[in-house]
């Protein structure tokens, strides 16, 4: 429970069903340990959030508990977001949360209080078939809230003890659900900065976390067709696709195409060489079939705001995921997560590696 409309609407329908429900809410990060915005009531993990929370439970008369996963956090999370931005990536930490965190740390706490179930207030659904015995997430119908793609990396044996009570809800929907259960919520706007950089500048916490970063790393070229154009801040601080902030001038837009940490250069180039055809990714990670030993066809997104494309996909010997696209598609990013799907169904996805790490 974050103390948000979802989470505290998902903890009253179940108490109307008939479950046992206990409330908890987690404590993923120290406040002085991130900076910036500290205490922003717009995260989902923020003082206000906790309280929030707490007085909710209070009124649908179940036990609350606050969770201190803050270690885990910091080494499961954190650590990877800082690391992967010093190996040249684009870091996705909510879908990195959501495996180690919300469903593994949160699954031996229910152990811990002998629970059969975990909730939470994500729009999806999952699907089981019981002659596979395979089940998988179904995206939302309400596609400004589907949160699908963040959740391409949910185990098999997790999603078994999953239940998402907001299942073919709107936004709206659960709005109006929080009124007739009468749920003591002041209105909140929705969160979509990652939860531990209120301040949404992730630059300033990079900075933060590695105290000597511009000492380490410093300054160095950037590259346009093999020639040196200019100098960058700090690899870390550039992502393929940036445009802004380039600190370059040209007779056209420029754009990172790529960033190489072996020796401080970031890549740029005109808006037409950011198209690729072809990824393979790692870490995969397949929900709606055992296997992709053979190429099929599927809708394919590179990010969150994605509209996705038709590819062909087919796993390797090794468990690395190759996918083709039909058409080109624009500023596929290393580190970022790719998602495929039938339909609406969750086929899987994994981490989209960096070119020169395929083998």
């Amino acid at each position: 429970m974050s103390g948000g409309v979802d989470s505290s609407v998902a903890a009253g329908l179940l108490v109307e069903q008939g479950f046992d429900v206990v409330g908890i809410t987690i404590k993923t990060y120290k406040y002085e340990d991130v900076g910036g915005n500290v205490g922003n009531d717009s995260t989902c993990c923020s003082l206000d959030g906790i309280n929030d929370a707490r007085r909710v439970a209070l009124g649908l008369g179940i036990p609350h508990y606050t969770v201190d996963f803050t270690e885990t956090f910091k080494d499961q999370v954190i650590n990877y977001f800082v690391q992967d931005y010093l190996e040249g990536n684009t870091p996705n930490p909510c879908v990195k949360c959501n495996r180690q965190i919300k469903w593994a740390e949160m699954l031996r706490k229910a152990d811990s209080l002998g629970a059969e179930f975990i909730s939470t207030g994500h729009y999806a659904s999952i699907m089981h078939d019981e002659t596979s015995g395979r089940r998988w997430i179904r995206r939302s119908l309400d596609p400004q809230k589907d949160q699908s793609y963040m959740l391409w990396s949910v185990r098999q044996e997790h999603l078994a003890r999953t239940i998402f009570p907001l299942s073919g809800f709107t936004k709206p929907q659960s709005r109006a659900e929080k009124e007739r259960l009468g749920l003591d919520l002041a209105p909140k706007p929705e969160s979509y900065e990652i939860c531990f950089i209120a301040d949404n500048d992730y630059r300033r916490f990079l900075r933060d976390a590695v105290s000597d970063i511009d000492q380490r790393i410093g300054t160095g070229d950037i590259v346009l067709d093999g020639r040196v154009i200019g100098t960058h801040e700090g690899y870390p601080f550039y992502t393929v696709g940036q445009r802004k902030g380039l600190g370059i001038a040209h007779s056209e837009p420029l754009y990172v195409l790529n960033v190489l940490p072996d020796t401080n250069t970031v890549v740029v180039g005109t808006e037409e060489k950011l198209e690729a055809t072809t990824l393979t990714a790692h870490s995969v990670n397949l929900q709606k079939y055992s296997d992709l030993n053979d190429e099929r066809r599927f809708l394919v997104k590179v990010r969150y705001k994605d509209a996705g494309a038709m590819a062909t996909c087919r796993t390797d010997a090794a468990g690395r995921l190759h996918v083709t696209f039909d058409e080109p598609r624009r500023a596929i990013a290393p580190g970022q997560s790719v998602v495929m799907y039938e339909g609406d169904d969750v086929v899987g996805g994994g981490i989209i590696q960096r070119p020169s790490d395929e083998v």
